[in-house]
Parts: C-alpha cells; sequence; structure tokens
C-alpha cells in the first residue's frame, strides 16, 4: 500500500523526509535526500560528485526525473518549427508558448548559423534566444543541428555540405555515394565536435548560473533513408571486426545465432541495421563526451520512429522501412552500449493511432530508458496523449509546431498555424501547469497513471495500489447509457476522439484527478463496499495557492465523476465501510 505522502495542496500537513537511492545516468549511485515537499531537494553525497543545482537525471527503482533547480522538472514544452531560429523568428515563437502556457521551448540551433566559416563562430543566436527565454519566463532545450538532421546534412555550414573529399558520405555497396555524411569521416566527426564544444563552452559562460538551458539534444532524427550501412573503406574494415563486447552484453544475438563473433557471424539478417546503430551512436558519444566535458548538461537523441513492435515478439529486420541506424526501440541496447554520455533516446510521435502510440511510449520508456517524447504532431487529436505521457511519469512531452510562424505540415500536424492550432494543448497545460512542480514529484514517486481516449472508444481500466479506475468516454455528465431512448446518442463534441486523464495517488484512497471528456470511477480491489468521501474542484490562484471552488456531490458523483470538455482538476477521497 501507498503510504500517506505529505500532501502540498493541505496546508496543515507536516514536512516528512526520506532517503532516496538515486542514480544519475552514466554515474556512480549516490545518495540523495529527498524532502517530500516540493522545495527541498539536497545532495547527501561527496560534493565533487556534481554541481547540486546542475540539470541532472536521476534514477530510482526504474523510474525517473529530470532535476531542475534540484527539484523534479515536468517539461511542458513546444518545438518551434525547424527554420524559426533567428532573432527575427522569435516573437512568433514566444506568443505561441504563451498561449499555449508552456514551461518550456525546444528549438534548434543550427551548425552553419553557429560557424558559417570554418573556424569563425557566431553566437548572437544563441545569446538572444538565451535572454529572451529568460525574459519570457521559459527554459529552454537547444537541439543541435549538425552532422545529421532528419538523416541529411542540410544543417551542416556550406564549406562541409560541399567538400565531400574531406567530409565523405557513405557509400551503397556498389561505391555509389549516399545523401548521408557516413559515420566514419574522420574529419566530419572533429569538426562537429568543435563545434559543439563552442557551444557547450559559450553556454555554460552565459547561463551556468541561471540554469535557462535544461538539456540538449545532440543531432537530429539519424540513421538513413534507402541504405542500411556505410560500405566505405572505413566502414567495411570496422564491420568485419567483432561485435565489440559491451554492445553483445546489451543487444544480445538473435536465437539460434552464435554469441561472439563478426557483426553478420552474430546478428545475420539484422547485422547491416545492427552495425550501422553502433556507427551512429559511436560518433553521437564523442560529441555528447566532449560537450559534456566542458558543461555537463543532459543529453538525449531523437528518434524517426519504425512502426512500434508486438509485445513478446522481436523486431523485424531492415526492409527499407524506416530510416536504418537511429535509435529505434528495437536497438536501444546497443545505443546505451555505444554512447553511455547520452541520457536516453526519445521518440517522436506523428502516428496518430491510438495503439501505435501506445505502443511507442511502451516500447520507450524502460528502466534504463527515462520516457520524453521529443516531438509529437500539433494537430487537434494529439492533445489527449498529454494525459497519458505525464500520467506514465514521463519527463515531458513536446509537440511540435508551437509557433505562429506562417507554416503547417499537416498532414503530420495541425492544418493551422494559429491559435486553432494551440488551443487543444492550451487546455492541457494550462490545467497541468500550476502542478506541474508537484506533478514531477508524484511521478518520480511511482504515484501516477495515465490514460487517453483509444480509436475504439473503449472505458479503460488503471490500477492503482488497493484501488482500481475505470474511465469511459462519450459520456453525458448525469445518468447511464441505458437509460437513453436512443442509445445512439453522444455527448455533443465527443465526435473525434478527444478525452483524457491523469491520476496521481496520493495515499490510500486519495487521489489527485485532472483531464477532460472522461467518467471516472473508482472502486476498492478488494470485497469491501466503499464510497466517496470527498470530491473537492480545486484550482490555483494567481499566487499560486491551490484552494478548493466546491463540493461535488449529489448529482456530480452519482454517476461517477464526469470531467467535461474543460480540464478539471478534482482532488477525491474514498473510503471503505463493512456491513
Amino acid at each position: 500500500m501507498l503510504a500517506r505522502s505529505a500532501d502540498t495542496t493541505d496546508t496543515d500537513n507536516k514536512q516528512e523526509t526520506m532517503r532516496l537511492p538515486f542514480r544519475r545516468r552514466g554515474a556512480p549511485r549516490l545518495a540523495v535526500a529527498v524532502p517530500i515537499l516540493l522545495a527541498q531537494l539536497v545532495q547527501a553525497g561527496p560534493a565533487a560528485a556534481f554541481t547540486p543545482d546542475l540539470p541532472r537525471i536521476v534514477e530510482r527503482e526504474g523510474r525517473h526525473a529530470l532535476l531542475v533547480d534540484g527539484a523534479p522538472f515536468l517539461v511542458l514544452g513546444g518545438q518551434a518549427h525547424n527554420s524559426s531560429n533567428y532573432p527575427a523568428a522569435l516573437p512568433k515563437v514566444w506568443a505561441a508558448l504563451k498561449d499555449a502556457h508552456a514551461n518550456t521551448l525546444a528549438i534548434p540551433v543550427a551548425w552553419e548559423q553557429l560557424e558559417p566559416e570554418e573556424g569563425r563562430f557566431d553566437f548572437s543566436y544563441v545569446d538572444t534566444l538565451v535572454a529572451q527565454a529568460r525574459t519570457h519566463g521559459k527554459r529552454l532545450v537547444l537541439l543541435w543541428f549538425g552532422t545529421w538532421k532528419n538523416t541529411g546534412p542540410a544543417y551542416t555550414p556550406a564549406w562541409v555540405k560541399f567538400d565531400n573529399r574531406r567530409f565523405p558520405r557513405m557509400l551503397d555497396a556498389d561505391g555509389k555515394p549516399s545523401y548521408c555524411l557516413s559515420p566514419f569521416g574522420e574529419a566530419t566527426l572533429a569538426a562537429d565536435k568543435k563545434a559543439f564544444v563552442a557551444l557547450m563552452r559559450h553556454i555554460r559562460k552565459i547561463d551556468a548560473g541561471k540554469r535557462t538551458v535544461i538539456m540538449v539534444q545532440v543531432e537530429n532524427e539519424v540513421g538513413t533513408y534507402g541504405l542500411v550501412r556505410d560500405h566505405g573503406v572505413r566502414a567495411e574494415a570496422a564491420f568485419r571486426q567483432a561485435v565489440p563486447a559491451a554492445v553483445l552484453a546489451r543487444q544480445p544475438a538473435p536465437a539460434g545465432r552464435p554469441s561472439q563473433g563478426s557483426w553478420s557471424e552474430v546478428y545475420g539478417d539484422y547485422a547491416g541495421q545492427y552495425f550501422h546503430s553502433w556507427a551512429i551512436a559511436s560518433y553521437i558519444e564523442e560529441i555528447a563526451k566532449a560537450g559534456r566535458a566542458v558543461y555537463d548538461l543532459p543529453m538525449f537523441v531523437n528518434n524517426a520512429l519504425r512502426e512500434p513492435g508486438q509485445p513478446g515478439q522481436p523486431a523485424t529486420p531492415w526492409k527499407g522501412d524506416f530510416a536504418s541506424g537511429g535509435p529505434t526501440w528495437d536497438v536501444l541496447g546497443i545505443y546505451k552500449a555505444a554512447a553511455p554520455h547520452i541520457d536516453f533516446a526519445a521518440p517522436d510521435i506523428y502516428m496518430p493511432e491510438s495503439a501505435k502510440v501506445n505502443g511507442v511510449l511502451a516500447g520507450f520508456q524502460r528502466p534504463d530508458n527515462p520516457l520524453l517524447v521529443a516531438e509529437m504532431g500539433n494537430a487537434a487529436g494529439y492533445a489527449r496523449y498529454v494525459w497519458q505521457i505525464v500520467g506514465r511519469g514521463a519527463l515531458g512531452v513536446v509537440p511540435f509546431g508551437i509557433d505562429y510562424a506562417s507554416y503547417s505540415n499537416y498532414p503530420l500536424g495541425s492544418k493551422h498555424s494559429d491559435r486553432r492550432m494551440v488551443e487543444p494543448f492550451a487546455q492541457v497545460y494550462a490545467t497541468l501547469a500550476p502542478m506541474a512542480r508537484l506533478w514531477a514529484r508524484w511521478a518520480f514517486e511511482g504515484r501516477t497513471h495515465g490514460v487517453a481516449e483509444g480509436d475504439d472508444r473503449a472505458e479503460q481500466a488503471v490500477a492503482l495500489d488497493g484501488w482500481k479506475a475505470t474511465v469511459s468516454f462519450r459520456e453525458f455528465q448525469f445518468g447511464e447509457r441505458q437509460y437513453l431512448r436512443d442509445k445512439n446518442e453522444y455527448a455533443e463534441g465527443t465526435e473525434l476522439p478527444g478525452g483524457g486523464v491523469a491520476i496521481a495517488q496520493l495515499g490510500p484512497g486519495e487521489f489527485v484527478l485532472a483531464g477532460q471528456r472522461a467518467r471516472v470511477k473508482f472502486a476498492p480491489a478488494g470485497d469491501k463496499p466503499a464510497m466517496l468521501a470527498r470530491v473537492e474542484e480545486r484550482r490555483f490562484d494567481a499566487a499560486g495557492k491551490w484552494i478548493m471552488e466546491r463540493n461535488w456531490n449529489g448529482d456530480q458523483t452519482d454517476y461517477g465523476l464526469n470531467l467535461p470538455a474543460a480540464p478539471t482538476v478534482l482532488k477525491v477521497t474514498m473510503r471503505t465501510y463493512d456491513y
């Protein structure tokens, strides 16, 4: 059973403190004291182990948190369009983020703009970006568009892009060049690393005291379309070598294959993809390691998705159906082995189908891999997944294209580039933002759950500690469906899936419930009867105090807790009783 925690929504609760064994990704285990109250999270390990207030990823019992200013932080983000990374474009970015109630901006820093001429660095955009982020009260996740952006070299400087003797491209089996720069290009790696280190050194110089920048993505959607691996001279020599022991430990051979040997010997039909994943991850590791040596911020990679896997079934070999070499769900072990200075691999979700979203989230949330949805479509149908993602204990979610540039990436996202695009996410973010720090803490403690309405519109069950919740959709606020004369009549505004619920269990029978367009019924897991003791509708006032607006009862609770289209927050107390 969950022990009752100190709930900061109750003014009479006293502070509790407990010892939690944190593990910083890529670092030895540390003992860190974590007061249950949100404001405190103090280092108890050696003072030299890390800077206490530097953002970092920590792990406890397979759960993860992003610590910002020493406390768990929930990223309610928005990613700007690719070409909004210039000072003159930023006003349209900040306007959309404000309307969305986002707390974090993810935005590119392109190698071509940072080092337009070799050896000459221009940090003016970075300086403007950081300064304006502080003015607008937003944190930053910088996206390094270096050697690869969406697998291609488009964001490399011209002096890299058009000098393929010095900066070679991949070759196919016939020796024909690919569009993609080779991960075996020594000069390419050296130049990319030099530029990235210069960026990290500059961020440390201008931001170490403020911590506006909280994470960095290294490269963008790496891999190669149309070619499973590089066949250049250096690549061929490496392909014939034995698979490194670190890779074998994380990515075992398929059934029936030898446990050691060359890539072909060990992995058979998977050899090309696995080798390419190792090559790209090793390349990224060199960049991340060098960057963290000068400024040790959390770093991650994102992934252009392949179809999610089926539970208990192995992935199928590459057949030209996804970007080979990227951190897809099936090769996360290789990335962990080859790139230990990368904290996690994050999915980009542009598959709107609920079953596929479920599969993607399950594939990337692992005890060794924190979940952050680094990109997601900005069409209205994706907003419901925010409830599910934060309920799963993710570090956060970042819909793509949250700015007011006159551009739409429909059909991947919304048809609109104005407030109509922002509004579905703004409703959810406005509800979660005031309690984002609380929610991040609850998630790290393993107290949170989330569901999004599926395409099948079916009810969903949530297993809680000693309780269960049943979430249904397309309901009216009063009565049961069998009461209706027309059983095919549904609540207005529910023509498309749009419901979602996030639940935090504060203690035995005590829950915070946030969501919209859903009906929630709680029941005990055992045989005892139970009933609602109290259902308080709550909100945060302008001073950040969580206050009760009213207590639901009677019609408002007789048929479950019916969350309207406008997102609503409830504090629910359930109690069992004896006959």
